[in-house]
């Protein structure tokens, strides 16, 4: 076995962590990253919330690629 083999088989159990982690705890992560939101639109005082919608959205697709959510 070699050095990609040891790589990629560490990367898979990452991964699966990862998403027993998003199963678990997917709300919590959802209320932080609009916790994050908010007061990023509060210290730009409102003017970058396009922006800010935007990465929260894709944040939020990326999170439930990873958790394996079929409806997205």
């Amino acid at each position: 076995m070699g050095l990609l083999d040891k790589f990629k088989d560490n990367a898979d159990g990452l991964k699966d962590k990862a998403q027993d982690l998003l199963k678990e705890h997917g709300d919590k992560i959802d209320q932080g990253i609009d916790k994050a939101a908010d007061l990023a639109s509060d210290k730009t005082g409102g003017k970058h919330d396009d922006k800010i919608d935007k990465g929260t959205d894709a944040l939020k697709d990326g999170v439930d690629k990873i958790d394996g959510d079929p409806t997205t």
